[in-house]
């Protein structure tokens, strides 16, 4: 597992009872985690008494006790800078567990010693795009959600990056690529992290075990001679990482040679030293 032990600013102090305890800088929430299926003695006070806490709904969806919790506030980690906003779907705009990702892009941006062009897909709020700004490349950042990509544009200037060579693209990521494709650019990097379920501008389907794999074949029609990484990351329950190096491995490797690696992310916890995990990644390497 790889796991994101180089937060300051962020901590998973327990978990347990389908539940986690965390801190974002000075506040306190509890939110609810389907893979923390195990009991724990809640000895924390923050239990009992958090700044805010997401409560599921039994007829779906659910709600944010909040407390004196302020709307928005800032974190960082290393030199990044992001903004936490407590949301729908218990959310907070940020997800802690891929700092190892935001780390591994970074190092290879920076060793490879050249200019490097990424495509951040199905991006959110933007941490893998400000991530890889701030390692030196220029980045093509895509998002449906028109108030994602704004909220990634936020980050990216409370991170000192305002004037970075991001592009900020509010699109279907499928159209978009098609459109790259027909357009004869073509991108260093790209790193993806679509979702389980969706449904596209004309109504089309999202399913991911129906979609990654020719969506990844897509993709890597806009990879360039002389691609650097790919980085695929799932939330999807059941998916295992190996399915994603079978999928890198078969549409990357066999083009453009290199090796992939895959593994559960996941986060330390606290209380027991162990480590929750968060979802799979996989990263395609080509130098």
């Amino acid at each position: 597992m790889w796991i994101a032990d180089g937060w300051q600013d962020y901590e998973l102090l327990d978990c347990g009872g389908g539940e986690k305890l965390e801190r974002w800088d000075s506040r306190i929430l509890v939110r609810p985690d389907p893979q923390a299926i195990w009991d724990t003695p809640r000895r924390h006070p923050g239990w009992q008494h958090p700044d805010g806490r997401y409560f599921r709904s039994s007829s779906g969806g659910g709600h944010w006790e909040k407390g004196k919790l302020p709307e928005k506030w800032q974190v960082r980690y290393r030199d990044l800078t992001f903004q936490v906003k407590p949301m729908n779907f218990k959310h907070t705009g940020l997800f802690p567990e891929q700092a190892v990702n935001w780390d591994f892009a970074a190092e290879k941006i920076k060793q490879a010693g050249r200019p490097i062009n990424v495509l951040n897909l199905f991006a959110y709020t933007g941490a893998a795009s400000v991530a890889c700004a701030a390692a030196g490349a220029s980045v093509c950042h895509v998002d449906a959600a028109k108030g994602m990509v704004a909220w990634a544009r936020e980050n990216a200037k409370i991170s000192g990056l305002e004037n970075a060579p991001i592009r900020w693209i509010v699109d279907d990521c499928a159209k978009f690529v098609e459109r790259e494709i027909r357009r004869g650019r073509t991108y260093d990097a790209i790193v993806m992290d679509p979702p389980s379920y969706g449904r596209g501008p004309t109504g089309e389907v999202w399913k991911l075990e129906n979609s990654l794999y020719p969506f990844v074949e897509l993709c890597s029609r806009v990879l360039s001679d002389r691609p650097l990484f790919v980085i695929i990351n799932s939330y999807t329950t059941g998916l295992a990482p190996s399915v994603l190096t079978y999928i890198l491995e078969t549409v990357v490797t066999s083009r453009f040679g290199g090796h992939t690696e895959s593994q559960e992310i996941g986060l330390p916890v606290t209380e027991t030293g162990l480590a929750l995990p968060c979802g799979a990644t996989g990263r395609w390497m080509g130098e």
